[in-house]
């Protein structure tokens, strides 16, 4: 199951999560366009290792590591959910909120993952963690938006338009059992879910009051 877009209209232009994207693609490029060792290094100086931050060293790694990637997939799925989503959170809650709000959600999310993974020496990278947090404030304020699905298997494949109450729905439970199985991925699905959980907690706090319909009940 994929997002391929939503139809929720906008007011304002998301100057501020257009930001995040192509900074989170220039990041990666400097990254890859050295050698390994370069892009090994950047993973090891700039992701967060909870070892680390459980004794209290590299704190700053709460925020560098959002901007990180693993790979071109990672960064690409990353990206796409934050076109889609991002841009209404940032409508409704303007740019400097939804900059803080998405700061956040991202830094609750490694704080999450430090906790499940103490010891671990190993860094985490991506926006993943900011993303679902995204992703709950979605659900807070647009669960009736319709979202464009792409879904299927092998060779058929359909789009689908389904409420986003729905699809991020079936997208938490997804992480929730991914996050329950003994074997390790190499994804931190705990900080998906904390960053999901700290979106729920912070979408009501960091919404200004609006006044009139907003542009989703509006378009329609």
């Amino acid at each position: 199951m994929l997002p391929l877009g939503d139809e929720n209209p906008t007011r304002l232009t998301p100057i501020v999560n257009y930001t995040i994207i192509a900074a989170s693609t220039a990041i990666y490029l400097w990254q890859t366009t050295s050698t390994p060792a370069h892009f090994t290094a950047t993973l090891f100086h700039y992701g967060l290792i909870p070892r680390f931050i459980t004794n209290g060293q590299r704190l700053p790694t709460l925020i560098t590591n959002i901007f990180l990637h693993g790979g071109w997939t990672h960064l690409a799925g990353n990206m796409l959910f934050l076109w889609i989503f991002g841009d209404n959170i940032e409508d409704c809650c303007g740019h400097l909120r939804y900059l803080l709000f998405y700061t956040a959600t991202g830094i609750a999310a490694g704080l999450i993952w430090t906790l499940t993974a103490a010891n671990s020496s190993y860094p985490a990278v991506g926006g993943s963690g900011a993303i679902s947090g995204v992703l709950g404030a979605y659900l807070i304020f647009y669960p009736r938006a319709k979202i464009r699905t792409l879904i299927g298997a092998g060779l058929f494949f359909r789009i689908i338009r389904i409420p986003a109450s729905a699809m991020i729905g079936l997208w938490f439970v997804y992480q929730i059992i991914l996050a329950s199985l003994p074997m390790n991925t190499g994804v931190a699905y705990w900080a998906h879910i904390g960053g999901f959980a700290a979106g729920l907690a912070l979408s009501r706090i960091m919404r200004p009051k609006l006044r009139g319909p907003s542009p989703l009940q509006e378009w329609r």
